[in-house]
């Protein structure tokens, strides 16, 4: 994997502090390695392809599957509002939202708040009372709001706590890491709010909420990342599934509503252009996410191959690091082709 080395080795304590690349080829791990430190200064320790990061908007990747699983166990209909399970939403304008909705960002639900304008707010309500944008199944706007109440929906209908619902099928991935651990994790951004931020969740909705959310706030590693991912690409390659049933896991990866940018399947994007950040070389019913901090995972089932990229990007500003990761997985690609 010389290609992906060098590409990584050139970015790292220019474009990122620390990061953490791990390739899976027909469910076998054929690289994985560690870049850099948690920051970039005397308080800066080795980072190792085990490090947790935080993985921001990953984490509605964990929590879509949530959803999902009660789905598949026939607690939830993907298709039925959920108004019966959030009445704050009845006999008004969400009242005909889904979980299908919530999952493709096709509820209406604004995107999400600049977090100076709800300091005093109570998040999950602003959340759920927040006048929609548009009419439910109209359109796709990215929403952060619509996974604060995906996991508003999985807390009522379990009783459980987001956290625990995560440990129980995702043991390596965490709410609010432990303060023993906080050094060891790659630091982000020094937002002028909270100073440099390490060991702590980024999102500053997910922060205000105590760090646990439905669209931000898990920390693990790339192996962990992987692993759900590997759910989701070994169903659509034939592998067993062990988190869903195979027809509902590749229904989620099948686009559910169209857009310009990025088509959107049940929590995963869909490659849409050459210009997502998954690049030029990967097939066309690849999906994947980001995160805001600088992580991404992407899946080609086609080539049965997958990449997680974790990295700590925006400790250096919130600059676009499309052309970064397009670069990581163009390499990927070029290096797992048989003509490599």
């Amino acid at each position: 994997m010389k290609r992906v080395d060098r590409v990584l080795t050139a970015a790292c304590g220019k474009e990122f502090t620390a990061a953490v690349a791990r390739i899976e080829h027909r469910g076998r791990v054929v690289f994985e390695r560690a870049y850099g430190a948690t920051r970039a200064d005397d308080l800066g320790c080795a980072v190792y392809a085990d490090t947790g990061f935080d993985l921001a908007s990953l984490t509605k990747l964990f929590v879509g599957t949530l959803l999902l699983r009660l789905v598949g166990e026939k607690r939830l209909a993907l298709d039925e509002p959920v108004a019966t399970i959030i009445p704050e939403w009845r006999r008004n304008a969400h009242d005909a939202i889904t979980p299908r909705m919530l999952l493709a960002h096709t509820s209406g639900m604004n995107s999400g708040a600049d977090y100076r304008a709800i300091f005093d707010e109570n998040v999950e309500e602003f959340a759920l009372s927040s006048e929609l944008v548009a009419e439910p199944g109209e359109r796709v706007i990215y929403s952060d709001l619509g996974f604060i109440a995906a996991g508003i929906a999985i807390e009522r209908v379990t009783a459980k706590s987001l956290g625990a619902l995560v440990r129980s099928f995702a043991p390596a991935v965490t709410y609010r890491p432990r303060a023993v651990v906080r050094s060891g994790i790659p630091a982000t951004e020094d937002d002028g709010w909270r100073g440099r931020v390490q060991g702590f969740v980024h999102d500053e909705k997910s922060y205000l909420m105590g760090g646990v959310a439905g669209h931000a706030g898990l920390f693990g590693s790339a192996a962990a990342v992987a692993a759900l991912t590997e759910a989701y690409l070994g169903a659509a390659s034939g592998r067993s599934c062990a988190l869903l049933s195979g027809a509902l896991a590749r229904e989620a990866v099948r686009e559910q509503a169209s857009d310009p940018v990025l088509r959107r399947g049940l929590g995963w994007a869909l490659k849409t252009s050459d210009e997502n950040s998954c690049g030029r070389s990967m097939n066309a019913s690849s999906f994947g996410h980001t995160g805001f901090v600088g992580t991404s995972v992407w899946a080609d089932p086609v080539r049965d191959l997958q990449g997680v990229l974790l990295t700590n990007a925006v400790y250096f500003g919130r600059n676009d690091t499309r052309d970064l990761r397009a670069a990581f997985y163009e390499a990927m690609v070029a290096e797992c082709s048989p003509s490599g």
